[in-house]
């Protein structure tokens, strides 16, 4: 194992479960400090203890990404404890689906927009907010979806069109902080080894065997080949990757 953020503050929204919490363990698995944020403690409390165990560096802090006090407070206590904030990955999201546009209730279209959309722009505001005052800059990586700006489905529409603005959302913002040290990137998962993926009533083996005709692939990504792309993107490996939107789908987007 590297340590490529060996003396790195890294921030990860959503961290208490799923691709959230790989990403946290994983940068902190390269000698990261995490604070791990989300609405849970308990969850969150859970993913410092993993990272201790393993040796890591981490510290819990509960924020509702929504409520633009909470996540500018969440970038000063980030601050305040490890002394920068050198990467974010604005992971938090939320997936509401099974039916046409037509029939899609007004409450979830308001839950989708103010968690998958308002919560990355908050989130990057505060983050360059920050980074763009420091000698060093930043990177930051959004967490986007392969349903929106790369493929569609029937009866997810809502969650495809905030997917399709997070992702257009980032290269915008990578245009316009570029000239202020920070990298701003995406990744858009497909089908992941979490609950997100399963189908209502479907086991992790219907699942397995459904995405053996769904997927080029023939199965889903695991969340640490997820975490092993958001990594790279916040790397000095991809220091004249600005803008990009990767796609880790297995092929189903190809």
């Amino acid at each position: 194992m590297t340590a490529r953020f060996t003396g790195k503050t890294v921030l990860v929204t959503g961290a208490g479960s799923g691709i959230g919490r790989a990403i946290a363990l994983a940068f902190a698995a390269e000698g990261a400090a995490v604070v791990a944020a989300g609405r849970t403690a308990v969850s969150l409390d859970e993913t410092v203890a993993l990272i201790e165990k393993a040796g890591g560096t981490a510290a819990a802090v509960t924020a509702d990404v929504t409520r633009s006090d909470d996540v500018k407070a969440l970038v000063r206590r980030t601050v305040e404890r490890f002394g920068s904030l050198d990467v974010a990955v604005n992971n938090a999201g939320v997936f509401r689906g099974g039916a046409p546009i037509a029939d899609l209730p007004e409450e979830d279209w308001r839950t989708l927009l103010d968690i998958n959309v308002t919560g990355v722009l908050l989130g990057l505001q505060a983050e360059v907010a920050q980074m763009r005052d420091q000698p060093t800059g930043g990177a930051i990586v959004n967490i986007s979806s392969n349903l929106g700006a790369h493929t569609r489905i029937p009866g997810v529409a809502g969650y495809i069109a905030t997917k399709a603005a997070v992702s257009a959302l980032t290269r915008a913002a990578a245009l316009d902080h570029i000239s202020d040290g920070i990298r701003i990137n995406s990744v858009s998962p497909g089908a992941a080894d979490t609950t997100m993926s399963l189908f209502p009533g479907e086991t992790e083996a219907d699942r397995a065997a459904r995405m053996k005709g769904a997927s080029p692939l023939g199965r889903v990504s695991s969340t640490a080949e997820v975490a092993a792309a958001v990594l790279y993107l916040a790397s000095s490996d991809a220091a004249s990757v600005v803008g990009s939107d990767l796609v880790i789908d297995g092929g189903v987007s190809a």
